[in-house]
């Protein structure tokens, strides 16, 4: 498995939703390695946004950002675990019109090594909805670059094969950057 050479590279645009109840744009570590890492790959940051865990804020966000041309992908921080307050994959799941089953399988798999059997609490998942690929991921920072290096990377990069998701999201569109 690899990249195909001949291919040129897509660079697709991403937004990134951090979802806490504590952290600050300053303090955010998580939702700052997805937009580090999804930018030195040659990424685009389509926005950016922090928002307390709120079932329905999160899904207007998310769902806002499912309709808007210039959204190919979204990775969701945060609001993935136990707590009474943890809401993400409640707000998300209705917003797909297909699982990517294997997301959270496969994270809880490769997290293995790092955590033990503590990847049985974790609620990541991934979708698809209106040719935007929707991924959520634990708040832990360590837990979103276990899920870039493992399984983002390769996937959201239109080189790697045997497959990867560009094919199915919405055409690239130009996009500037914005907060």
């Amino acid at each position: 498995m690899g990249h195909k050479a001949d291919a040129p590279f897509v660079a697709l645009n991403i937004a990134v939703l951090t979802v806490s109840d504590t952290r600050t744009l300053d303090t955010d570590t998580s939702g700052q390695l997805l937009v580090d890492r999804l930018t030195e790959a040659g990424h685009t940051l389509a926005a950016r946004v922090l928002l307390k865990d709120d079932l329905y804020k999160i899904r207007a966000q998310v769902a806002t950002w499912i309709a808007e041309e210039q959204v190919q992908v979204v990775l969701v921080t945060g609001g993935t675990g136990f707590t009474g307050r943890d809401s993400t994959p409640e707000a998300v799941n209705c917003l797909l019109d297909k699982k990517v089953d294997g997301f959270g399988e496969l994270f809880r798999q490769i997290s293995l090594d790092d955590i033990g059997t503590s990847t049985i609490q974790s609620r990541a998942l991934a979708g698809l909805s209106n040719g935007t690929l929707v991924c959520c991921l634990p708040g832990s920072t360590n837990a979103c670059r276990t899920a870039w290096q493992g399984i983002l990377a390769q996937q959201l990069d239109n080189r790697f094969r045997p497959c990867n998701f560009v094919p199915h999201l919405k055409p690239v569109v130009a996009c500037e950057s914005r907060g």
